[in-house]
């Protein structure tokens, strides 16, 4: 049976799941609010999950083409040069599991070309306000056609989703920098921290489109009230501070000339309880928020798209698909969503007690058998399976 689909949201997960869709034969139009589809933010992680994605919708080898392999997270504590964080993707070193390192447009542009080549139609310009029966309303353009389904996809500030989420404390600014001389390990994301208050971080990411200078993301963690005073402190003062904590961070600030080099980025924490309703599906940060800790939200985003794609392909009863497609998800993301509640604040808080519970007892845990096989299924996302009942068959 084929399906008129409409997206709102032409992000990672809007893309991938049209891309998939139409590869089933379905006909799919994804709607976009700027100009052109473009990414938004600088280089994030992609785990083997996630990668299994994008191998199935075709992106595969060109995210691949333009990453960066990462085999280990590696961070320490800034003053007592102490490890607090070592998380080896595969310790056997026989390079069959790791994270890609990439920069959001070349992984956009990954994405963007497998759902073209598939025949999803995207129409840009387009800001979705509501849905209802099957068509999508938009803030200044004519209603849109029927669709026997619609799929939220449009994001963290999604006008379609009724999520109520608690907003993070601390944010982060972020930046992408050309990879200077350094003794970093191109295949390690290296992070420094001073107690919880202070988090910074390198993550090699590939190249960019066009390009074949490699990259690097770099962030800082601050309060997220705390941009507005950071963009009247020299920046001088900023990169004095920050190489003093971790003079391995200077390097890769050399070419930070001004403020708004580095963006700031807000997080929150929620999860839909019920992320469908008639013929409605919501997928990715439309459905779930959580800090950036775990280095998921990508990767939860490309695993509704799959699973909703395989709820559709065994069940012809639309709402029975949908319900099908939450019910996989239900459980891989509680618990992702939980870790990820009890990890950020070790890292970015004001507390003076859950830095020393991490160093002094959690991180030598984490060094003793089998923790460290638990700790790499958590970042490589299949600690249980992800799709569940819908694992592709």
């Amino acid at each position: 049976m084929s399906l008129k689909i409409g997206i709102a949201g032409a992000g990672i997960g809007g893309l991938a799941a049209g891309a998939l869709l139409a590869g089933q034969g379905h006909e799919v139009t994804d709607y976009d609010q700027f100009d052109a589809p473009r990414p938004v933010g600088s280089g994030l992680v992609i785990q083997p999950v996630g990668l299994e994605v994008l191998d199935a919708i075709g992106a595969g080898d060109m995210a691949r083409s333009k990453g960066n392999r990462i085999t280990r997270m590696l961070g320490h504590e800034s003053e007592t040069k102490r490890r607090v964080l070592d998380v080896w993707y595969d310790r056997a070193g026989d390079g069959v599991t790791y994270g890609l390192g990439i920069h959001r447009a070349a992984l956009f542009d990954a994405v963007l070309n497998a759902a073209l080549e598939a025949g999803v139609t995207l129409t840009s310009s387009h800001e979705a306000t509501v849905f209802e029966h099957g068509h999508i309303h938009f803030k200044s353009h004519p209603t849109s056609p029927k669709f026997d389904l619609i799929i939220d996809a449009s994001g963290a500030s999604s006008d379609l989703s009724a999520i109520k989420a608690t907003p993070l404390p601390y944010g982060a600014i972020w930046g992408t920098v050309p990879w200077p001389e350094t003794d970093l390990p191109l295949d390690h994301l290296s992070q420094s921290y001073r107690r919880a208050d202070r988090m910074m971080g390198v993550l090699p990411c590939g190249t960019l489109p066009g390009s074949d200078i490699q990259q690097a993301a770099i962030f800082w963690s601050m309060p997220r009230d705390a941009h507005p005073n950071w963009l009247v402190t020299p920046l001088d003062d900023w990169k004095r501070e920050a190489t003093t904590l971790w003079p391995a961070f200077a390097p890769f600030l050399e070419t930070i000339k001004t403020h708004d080099q580095m963006t700031m980025a807000r997080y929150s924490h929620g999860t839909l309880r019920k992320p469908y309703g008639d013929r409605l599906a919501i997928i990715g940060d439309s459905a779930h928020k959580a800090s950036p800790q775990l280095g998921q939200g990508a990767n939860m985003a490309l695993l509704d798209a799959m699973a909703l794609a395989q709820a559709l392909k065994y069940e012809d009863n639309i709402n029975v698909a949908l319900h099908h497609y939450a019910s996989a998800r239900r459980w891989h993301v509680r618990i992702y969503q939980a870790m990820s509640w009890a990890f950020t604040p070790q890292y970015q808080s004001d507390s003076t007690w859950l830095p020393k519970l991490r160093d002094h007892a959690l991180f030598p845990l984490s060094q003793i058998a089998p923790t460290p096989r638990i700790l790499t299924r958590l970042v490589c996302g299949n600690l249980i399976p992800p799709l569940g009942s819908l694992t592709p068959r």
